[in-house]
């Protein structure tokens, strides 16, 4: 992979009603290229919008992947991968950090509304599958839309020197924390 290619990570830091999003454009070679700031509403069902517009305000055409640190942001404010990919045009690459049995039943749990349970598990059950995916000997576990899973594999582990976080989703993360912190 060419060391200039670009990825736009995007790491959530919840609080108490606002989860803060953080999109950070890195290179393959870890040079940060920029950010964008965005929120969600913590048991909101606006996440996958947030993304969106996040990506528009970036303005950026050397894009070539997006990765999204999990799927669950904001207290079950779910992102719908194929909307994500299907409005920017690039692959999306969803990265989990911890197994999981699922999360239909935690979605059932949290929600008093019928109607909201529903729509959330939709949502959930129209995503990717997730496959475990071993990284510089640490496992990560990973959904993706316009790659196949070699694809897949190969993109993470090319944007992942060290560990088993990808780095424009560590890069992320650390923004979306200190994003957050602002708030308080």
């Amino acid at each position: 992979m060419k060391p200039g290619r670009r990825a736009l990570g995007i790491a959530a830091s919840d609080r108490e009603r606002l989860s803060h999003l953080a999109g950070a454009v890195v290179r393959a070679d870890r040079v940060v290229d920029g950010f964008r700031f965005g929120t969600c509403a913590v048991g909101g069902s606006d996440a996958t919008a947030a993304v969106c517009e996040l990506f528009d305000r970036l303005d950026r055409e050397d894009l070539r992947y997006v990765f999204l640190a999990g799927i669950a942001p904001a207290w079950f404010n779910l992102f719908d991968l194929d909307a994500v990919a299907d409005h920017t045009g690039l692959p999306v690459v969803s990265v989990s950090f911890g197994p999981s049995p699922g999360l239909a039943d935690a979605i059932r749990d949290a929600f008093d509304s019928d109607a909201v349970v529903e729509d959330r598990l939709a949502t959930y059950r129209a995503l990717p599958d997730r496959r475990e995916l071993s990284v510089n000997g640490e496992t990560v576990f990973v959904r993706s839309v316009g790659l196949d899973p070699e694809e897949t594999a190969d993109i993470v582990r090319a944007y992942t020197p060290e560990g088993g976080r990808p780095e424009p989703l560590r890069v992320a993360r650390l923004a979306a924390r200190a994003a957050a912190e602002r708030e308080r």
